[in-house]
């Protein structure tokens, strides 16, 4: 089992497309306090796109 306070959360990036396409990743939270953001590859656009934290 994880434990209540764990440093590492599980996040969802959702392209900025407008697409739908998600992604699911861990980040940090004692290091990175801001929303991620990362370019990755949106198969519906078939290209790159930038992915941001949902909340």
């Amino acid at each position: 089992m994880a434990r209540k306070d764990a440093k590492r959360v599980v996040v969802t990036l959702r392209s900025t497309e407008g697409t739908g396409s998600t992604y699911t990743t861990t980040k940090n939270r004692a290091n990175q306090r801001e929303r991620l953001e990362l370019r990755k590859y949106d198969p519906k656009l078939r290209r790159v796109a930038l992915f941001r934290e949902a909340r």
